[in-house]
Order: C-alpha cells, then structure tokens, then sequence
C-alpha cells in the first residue's frame, strides 16, 4: 500500500521579466530566522531554537518568556498541591 506522490507541475509565466518565481510562496522573516527548516530530530530542533534565543537582543522577550515560565511553573505546583509551608522557618 503505497501513497500516491503528488504530481508537480513546472509553470513558467510567459512574459514575466522578474527574478525568481512569482508564485513562491515564502514566509515574511525568512531573511532573518534560522529555524524555518531546521535538522530534523528533536535535538536538532532544540539547538536551532536555542541559537536563535541566544542571539536574539531583544530583552523584552526574554523577559517576556522567564514571565510565562514562572506562571507555568506556578500553576503546575498549584495544581498538584504542592506545599509551600516546607520553606517557612518552624522553630
């Protein structure tokens, strides 16, 4: 049982005079991300995503990120009951 491969189809405009194709579609950051078409493999994925958090410049989004972490990580405690009696001082 194999899958039918899609067919592909070469057009070319006529009297299109510009570089490239005029039907590509391509994405609007492409120029300046790295991870569009990462390795594949979770690993791969990870550290395409890491390098591209490293060398981002921009604080606010890194504030942004330790902000929804601590939410997360807040709500995943609150969840499971977790107590926070154990770091108050009990004479």
């Amino acid at each position: 049982m194999k899958l039918k491969k899609n067919r592909k189809y070469n057009y070319k405009p006529r009297y299109y005079k510009g570089d490239g194709n005029p039907y590509e579609l391509k994405h609007k950051f492409d120029e300046y991300r790295k991870t569009i078409n990462p390795p594949k493999g979770i690993k791969g994925k990870w550290n395409a995503a890491m390098d591209e958090y490293k060398n981002n410049r921009d604080e606010n989004v890194n504030r942004r990120v330790f902000i929804i972490a601590g939410i997360l990580i807040l709500l995943f405690l609150f969840l499971f009951g977790f107590d926070l009696s154990i770091f108050s001082s009990q004479s």
